[in-house]
């Protein structure tokens, strides 16, 4: 398979496609993948909207958001959609954090800024 190189036109345009629809931030115990996979349920656990900026050289950034979790989850990982009902919706793209949120042992909060990148 050949590698492509898209312009950071190109990809700046496909991320502005990409938040102009999918402003909900979710919480993963794993990875997302490709599907949202391994989203946090129950308790008072909901996705919270963002504020994209405009995408610039390939990346873009959202608002930092702050996500309630349930006690007994391992955050991971965050994902974007174009609703604010879990399950559900269709989903944009997802990343492992960095560095963990961390374990829960009590109901929490975890603040999540949101930055996608694309090849340039």
């Amino acid at each position: 398979m050949a590698t492509a190189y898209f312009s950071y036109t190109s990809v700046d345009l496909g991320l502005a496609a990409i938040t102009a629809l999918a402003t909900w931030v979710s919480a993963h115990t794993g990875a997302p993948g490709n599907t949202g996979a391994n989203e946090v349920t129950g308790g008072s656990y909901a996705r919270v909207q963002t504020t994209w900026a405009a995408p610039v050289n390939g990346s873009v950034f959202g608002s930092t958001v702050s996500i309630s979790i349930p006690a007994g989850n391992t955050i991971l990982g965050w994902g974007v959609w174009d609703s604010p009902l879990a399950p559900g919706g269709n989903y944009g793209a997802g990343y492992l954090l960095p560095v963990s949120g961390g374990y829960f042992a009590t109901d929490g909060v975890v603040q999540i800024t949101p930055v996608l990148t694309g090849m340039g």
